[in-house]
């Protein structure tokens, strides 16, 4: 049986899709350009990306403006879509005043069900809200991904390094597995991270579906930063 097995893994020839697969992944560590080329080229139009799921609002700030938080995007159906919009600006959150120092006390994550209340500004006017946390399916369409990536910072794209440790496949569907080495841009401290991607390509060869699993508490762990209730 172990002579059947080595003779079967020496005879794999790398398929299209595990090839693509693995060109996608060093795409996105590699650059935003080399990234944003990659998904307009191989992600089907309607095709989904799709991250870990997380407990909050469901928007995202605008990762180009060090001065204010500026919503630079709301998901359809999270609770924030029913209170906030595209260019609203924090003014606080939970009394917390929303500036550049304090991005890392904002109460923008909690338990699920948990109200939040915020000052934002819009048009000119401030005015209060309030938002209940829920649970976050991040589930992007191409335009959807291809528009968070325009909004990245080319300069500090690329990661330290990244090495593919493990291929694997079944039909349609390839699993890719690698080991990122980076420096947190806030703490500066180094950090490693070991990911799980999966791909799942139509019959043209495109990226129909593609999600991913890191080690976000061990990220956070190696950079200083605690969870807590």
């Amino acid at each position: 049986m172990l002579m059947l097995s080595v003779s079967a893994w020496a005879a794999h020839h790398e398929t299209a899709n595990e090839a693509l697969a693995k060109a996608w992944v060093t795409a996105l560590d590699t650059g935003k350009s080399e990234a944003i080329a990659m998904v307009k080229q191989n992600m089907a139009e309607d095709g989904v990306a799709k991250t870990g799921r997380y407990v909050g609002f469901g928007f995202i700030l605008d990762p180009q403006n060090d001065e204010e938080l500026v919503v630079a995007s709301v998901m359809p159906g999270s609770p924030a879509s029913a209170v906030l919009n595209v260019g609203d600006v924090f003014v606080s959150v939970n009394d917390v005043p929303a500036t550049r120092e304090n991005r890392d006390r904002m109460s923008f994550r909690g338990k699920p069900g948990e109200p939040v209340k915020a000052v934002i500004k819009r048009g000119g006017k401030t005015m209060p809200i309030e938002v209940k946390r829920g649970i976050i399916d991040n589930a992007n369409s191409k335009a959807q991904v291809l528009e968070n990536m325009g909004r990245g910072d080319a300069d500090t794209w690329p990661v330290s390094e990244s090495k593919i440790v493990e291929v694997m496949s079944k039909g349609n569907v390839v699993y890719v597995v690698r080991n990122i080495k980076d420096v947190d841009d806030d703490s500066g401290l180094s950090f490693e991270n070991r990911i799980i991607t999966r791909f799942e390509f139509n019959d043209a060869g495109q990226v129909a579906h593609a999600s991913g699993m890191g080690e976000s508490q061990f990220v956070l762990e190696q950079t200083g930063y605690t969870i807590s209730r």
